[in-house]
């Protein structure tokens, strides 16, 4: 299995000295020497810094024999991140447009599913509008064997909460509203709250 390149780099830069001697080499140093200076690096530690470093791509010699940072690598990682995020948009990820709110809402809600309902209220309120947002139109009636078949595939494979409870959240909540064993959901203006 492929490791992804940010855990690499995480992993990479997890000891003081490679960081040490990246920066150095970031700032302009050009030599061993150079690095070992700028970074206060011994000699030793320098030249098994630069070689992880080296290994990693991350830092490559140039032409000239002069250290230099291998930016082009750092911008393929930075596509990649993006073709990566617009592939788990595409296959349905959440994605509200707020970090911290997605950040939530993909802890909580995988492939079109309810992983379990958070316990923190505010939380909890944020991925049960989510839910009604992506089930239901504003607007349109639904009978409750409608919701409940929508509601239904939120649950699969929960064996934390069911179909009954998350309607009647949506109920309490206010994101729907039931008369006479009709569902409609409310147009609610703005997003989800934050977390």
């Amino acid at each position: 299995m492929a490791t992804d390149p940010t855990e690499q780099l995480v992993r990479l830069f997890a000891e003081e000295s490679r960081v040490r001697a990246f920066a150095a080499v970031a700032l302009g140093a050009g030599s061993t020497e150079e690095v070992a200076r700028a970074a206060g690096l011994s000699p030793k530690e320098t030249a098994l810094a630069l070689l992880r470093l080296r290994e990693q791509g991350v830092v490559s010699a140039r032409g000239d024999g002069e250290l230099g940072v291998a930016y082009d690598l750092f911008r393929q990682y930075a596509r990649t991140a993006a073709q990566r995020e617009a592939d788990s948009r595409a296959a349905g990820e959440a994605d509200s447009g707020d970090a911290r709110t997605d950040i939530v809402l993909r802890t909580f809600v995988r492939d079109g599913r309810l992983v379990r309902l958070p316990a923190q209220w505010t939380r909890k309120k944020l991925v049960l509008r989510y839910i009604a947002e992506q089930s239901f139109e504003p607007g349109v009636e639904y009978p409750e064997r409608a919701v409940d078949e929508r509601l239904r595939g939120w649950c699969e494979d929960s064996d934390e909460i069911d179909h009954v409870t998350l309607r009647r959240y949506l109920v309490d909540l206010h994101h729907l509203r039931r008369s006479e064993g009709v569902y409609r959901r409310t147009a609610q203006s703005g997003r989800a709250e934050s977390a």
